[in-house]
């Protein structure tokens, strides 16, 4: 057994050292592919076979290399995998085993535009002259004294320690006092680079774990004007406690750097970045993300999603690496981080923003899938923290740029104090440790006694609660997951105040088969087709009749898609048994633009606690592949109705959820400027329901309300009266033309002796408007002589002359008052003349 650990250690400091050394990619020049390729075949005989130059393993996911040739246009994976199927089908090929078979996945890499940096420069900071001494002042001051913090900016990190307002700060001055401040514990920052030279980063930078995915360099340091994100973010986690600028969190962690952001990158370098040196990184804070503008619509590749997997399976020796995401600074733009796929992960601890008087600042995310939040800028002051330069500061960090880095700062702490941990189990202590706070907002209790708001989470990181519940934490069981089928719902999405939902029950057997035991993250994904995405809004309601707000209407979105194989992500049943109704709610926001849209299929995936840790095995790699299975339904559809949604406004609930630890005092006054209550939707009604009524009970009432039931009766009217009006019109107007032939003219069958020896002549007319025998053809089909002519034939132009298709009759008289014969009628017959106009 020591053997093999000693291998598998040696293996996985190989491929480290491989992706360290892979040749530096050059995009300009190159096209380069990521391919899986499987043990039946070398992967230096598939480059031969297609000729392309093989670089070496793509360590960041097992089995997949990376080749590369001269600038092309053309995919050469695959176009030869393609031309190996058609060869095959021709039986060109046998099909015994080919070089291409070993292919499992192929993807040929593209630049893609740069990551945007969650930081927010927030207004001019207030002077801090005149700030009186307090008792809060004088107890930092000691702090201060007592471990030694000579830092110059020490006592402008409020953030640490407030004397403003006490209590709002991390409480994390206690975990220092007992020897906790990050010892044997290393951070990675995912950003632009980050300055090992500075004076408060240089001896704790850990090189081993850090590189230059823009430039193909090894160490990460930053080149350009505005490379300071990552710097800054560095100082918040792992500053040292010395002479320059001010201490981060965790002030005696190591702290490494991946430079992704300074540049495009393809999905093949972000996989290698996201999960770099992943035994070596043990928590890696990512400050960025898809644009925040309120129509962005993004998620990470099937690359970078295998990557993220392999480090929470594997990283930290299988306890699995902790990844930090920044909430997003969209919300003054009406965005929500469960449109973003880094947030909405089930691996990301989503971290969104609170300013220094707990309020929420303008531009923090809410969304389902945050599951914390704690200080960054806002009330006039920022985040004070170091910046690129020998000795540098800044007091400007912000966004939720900002509030990331601290969360990983606190987790490093923890993982100090308790290194097994695993990366679930750090998700579970923040939602048990942290602390609801009193500002307006939807706080709803949980089934597990914790009080959840889409716009705070589970409230603010608390250092002291969450390092301490670390201590004695029992670890949680391996991860189960449970998948219902695909829900074939099909139909319209109602406008107005009218949703659209769709039910499916989980029973308690299924649940057992899949060995699942309670309930941690719920993933929703889903296909809808609508003309506008930014009117929507998704709702998914729980079997206890917990509410998670999963989409929300954006103004600014006007792309006509809808959402297509979308995954969002929901936090907010942590705990729950998920046995019951699901109930998915779909709403159209926007009710008098005309944009409309249909509700097509979605599938609920329940992710938590297995029953029995021994059964349970490791997920399996994701592939571009897994929700093509839109049509199996295995005998369980989705009841599907329409609901009335009524809104309600309620007070959020009191917290009085807060455990008993020692914890900062907390100002029991609301700040004036937070965030008003938010409005929720109540609860469904039955199916059962009748809508109200517009006429008489006879007449159905479509489910719908009393305005749409007069838009769809007011059709329906104009459309039975605009029947009749031509039913009537047709009626005389075919009657006088009967009556007037029938009075003045005799018809006469064509007679055989008559007719050309070719049949040319059983297509003309006999004497005085004879017609011809049989059925003649207009526009290339058959049409019924007796019916008259078309409704055209019925007509008159604009200027009140007969249109283009008169009676024969007619037609003869005209060409009597011109002196031409009866040939020349003859030859441009009515039928004859009707059907060239037609073709």
């Amino acid at each position: 057994m020591r053997l093999l650990t000693l291998w598998a250690s040696f293996a996985a400091a190989s491929l480290a050292s491989a992706a360290r050394h892979l040749p530096p990619r050059n995009y300009a020049t190159h096209d380069y592919y990521a391919i899986h390729v499987d043990t039946s075949t070398s992967p230096t005989e598939l480059a031969a076979h297609l000729g392309l130059e093989y670089d070496g393993p793509l360590t960041a996911v097992p089995d997949h290399h990376l080749f590369k040739a001269l600038k092309h246009d053309n995919d050469v994976v695959g176009d030869a995998r393609e031309d190996l199927k058609r060869r095959r089908r021709k039986r060109e090929v046998g099909l015994d085993h080919h070089p291409l078979d070993s292919v499992k996945f192929t993807q040929k890499q593209k630049l893609k535009p740069r990551h945007w940096k969650r930081s927010v420069v927030p207004p001019v900071q207030r002077s801090r002259a005149g700030v009186p001494v307090t008792d809060a002042t004088i107890a930092q001051q000691e702090l201060a004294r007592t471990l030694k913090i000579s830092d110059p900016i020490f006592d402008e990190q409020w953030h640490i320690f407030n004397v403003q307002v006490p209590g709002n700060d991390v409480n994390v001055t206690d975990v220092w006092k007992q020897g906790i401040t990050g010892k044997n514990v290393t951070a990675c920052i995912v950003d632009d680079g980050l300055d090992m030279d500075s004076e408060d980063l240089k001896d704790n930078f850990f090189a081993e774990g850090s590189y230059d995915f823009n430039d193909h360099v090894d160490l990460p340091k930053p080149r350009l004007s505005d490379d300071r994100h990552g710097t800054r973010c560095a100082g918040e986690v792992a500053a040292g406690k010395n002479n320059a600028c001010g201490v981060g969190i965790a002030y005696d962690s190591k702290i490494s750097g991946v430079r992704i952001l300074s540049a495009e990158i393809t999905d093949a370098d972000e996989a290698l970045a996201i999960n770099f040196e992943m035994d070596k990184n043990n928590l890696y804070s990512c400050s960025w993300g898809p644009p925040d503008d309120g129509k962005t619509m993004q998620a990470p590749g099937i690359l970078i999603k295998k990557a993220m997997l392999e480090a929470i399976q594997k990283g930290r020796g299988g306890k699995g690496a902790i990844y930090v995401f920044a909430a997003g600074n969209g919300a003054s733009a009406d965005d929500n981080c469960n449109f973003d796929g880094y947030t909405n992960s089930i691996y990301s601890i989503t971290v969104g923003a609170i300013d220094k008087n707990n309020l929420h600042p303008y531009y923090s995310e809410a969304c389902s899938a945050q599951l914390v939040v704690t200080y960054s800028s806002g009330s006039g002051d920022s985040i004070h923290t170091t910046d690129v330069g020998a000795n540098k500061c800044t007091a400007n960090h912000g966004g939720t740029s900002a509030a990331g880095p601290i969360a990983v700062g606190v987790y490093a702490l923890a993982l100090q104090a308790r290194p097994e941990l695993t990366w679930r189990d750090m998700q579970w202590l923040t939602v048990m440790t942290a602390v609801p706070f009193d500002q307006p907002s939807d706080w709803t209790k949980t089934v597990i006694g914790r009080n959840f708001s889409h716009q705070f989470g589970y409230g603010k990181l608390d250092a002291y609660a969450l390092v301490e519940a670390a201590k004695t934490w029992k670890l949680v069981k391996p991860q189960a997951w449970y998948y219902t089928p695909w829900m074939h719902v099909k139909k319209a999405i109602p406008e107005g105040t009218t949703g659209l939902a769709s039910e499916f029950d989980i029973t308690a057997d299924m649940l057992k088969k899949a060995n699942f035991e309670r309930v941690e993250h719920i993933t929703l994904t889903m296909n809808i087709e609508h003309e506008r995405r930014g009117d929507l809004k998704v709702d998914l309601v729980s079997p206890d009749g917990i509410t998670s707000h999963l989409a929300t209407s954006r103004r600014d979105d006007d792309a006509p898609m809808g959402y297509i194989d979308w995954t969002f992500m929901s936090v907010a049943h942590w705990g729950e048994k998920g046995i019951g109704k699901w109930t998915v709610i779909v709403k159209d926001t926007v009710p008098d633009n005309g944009k409309t849209g249909n509700l097509t299929d979605w599938k609920l995936r329940l992710w938590g606690e297995s029953i029995d840790a021994k059964k349970q095995e490791l997920l399996p790699m994701p592939n571009e592949h897994d929700d093509d299975d839109h049509d199996v339904i295995e005998g369980h559809p989705a009841h599907t109705t329409s609901v009335e949604l009524p809104s309600t406004t309620s007070p959020p609930p009191e917290a009085t959820d807060v455990p008993d630890r020692p914890v900062n005092q907390k100002p029991s006054t609301t700040q004036q400027g937070g965030p008003s209550s938010t409005t929720s939707v109540a609860e469904p009604v039955s199916a059962t329901t009748p809508a109200e009524n517009l006429l008489p009970s006879i007449f159905p009432t479509f489910g719908v309300s009393r305005r749409t039931q007069i838009w769809i009766y007011g059709s329906i009217g104009l459309i039975i009266v605009f029947c009749a009006s031509l039913a009537t019109y047709m009626y005389l107007a075919r009657r006088k033309r009967l009556r007037s032939t029938r009075d003045s003219y005799e018809f006469e069958m064509l007679d055989d002796a008559d007719n050309d020896d070719d049949g040319a002549g059983a297509g003309m007319l006999n004497g005085a408007g004879g017609r011809k025998k049989g059925r003649a053809k207009r526009g290339g089909e058959l049409y019924d002589a007796f019916a008259g002519e078309s409704d055209e034939d019925l007509l008159s132009d604009s200027d009140g002359e007969e249109g283009p298709y008169r009676d024969q009759v007619e037609r003869e008289e005209y060409n009597e008052k011109e002196g031409r014969g009866d040939s020349d009628a003859g030859g441009s017959n009515a039928s004859g003349s009707s059907a060239d106009r037609r073709s």
